[in-house]
């Protein structure tokens, strides 16, 4: 175990774009479901409904907290359609399985998804017997990163010490929060600015090429 993180008791991964590869084309399907549950709910075109879809994301971390608060849409029922996509675009990457369950302690997911997504993800690739706990935004109670209140409740849920755990995220924005709490913090994908914000304590092209350093 790399000495950085010889002291951490708990590994809190976000899920999409994240433990499966950013290329893939599943997020884009739960976008479009998200727009036609939309324009049917609100009345809306494909235009008026993809911009409330992401005025709300921007706004609260995730669509479904703005139309259940503006539009009393039962977010469950939100949240079990518009994940209800095809999982035949991911597939089990053994390397990356093996590297996480090489890791001590716990591993935790943390998501802003819901329905049951989460689980049929984690199924789909194959981590679901090395995944401890699962906290999405119905545990949160519609409480989405990147707001502080989802992370005192992921923290609870979950028992965790934040001085003992790494957040992995790939949107740079979800990662300052849990800085502040004590979290180290690693960002996957996408460059951060320069320079590097301070909250972001390291940084990798993928996951694998994380936990390679993480477990060398």
């Amino acid at each position: 175990m790399s000495p950085e993180f010889a002291h951490v008791r708990d590994w809190v991964f976000d899920l999409d774009n994240t433990l499966y590869p950013a290329a893939s084309t599943i997020y884009t399907n739960i976008e479009a479901r998200m727009t036609g549950f939309i324009m049917r709910a609100l009345e809306l075109d494909s235009r008026g409904a993809a911009e409330v879809r992401e005025r709300y994301f921007l706004r609260y971390g995730a669509t479904v907290v703005g139309l259940a608060k503006h539009h009393h849409i039962d977010a469950h029922a939100f949240l079990a359609y518009v994940h209800d996509v095809s999982m035949e675009a991911l597939a089990p990457d053994h390397e990356l399985n093996a590297l996480i369950a090489a890791l001590p302690g716990r591993k935790i997911v943390f998501t802003n998804g819901g329905g049951g997504y989460p689980e049929r993800v984690l199924a789909r690739l194959g981590l679901a017997p090395l995944i401890d706990l699962v906290c999405d935004i119905e545990s949160t109670h519609l409480v989405a990163k990147p707001h502080r209140a989802a992370y005192d409740r992921l923290a609870a849920r979950c028992g965790l010490e934040p001085r003992n755990c790494v957040l992995v995220e790939d949107t740079l924005r979800n990662l300052a929060p849990a800085h502040a709490m004590g979290f180290v913090t690693a960002l996957v994908g996408g460059a951060p600015p320069e320079p590097r914000p301070d909250y972001v304590d390291y940084r990798a092209r993928d996951l694998k090429t994380l936990l390679r350093e993480v477990t060398r």
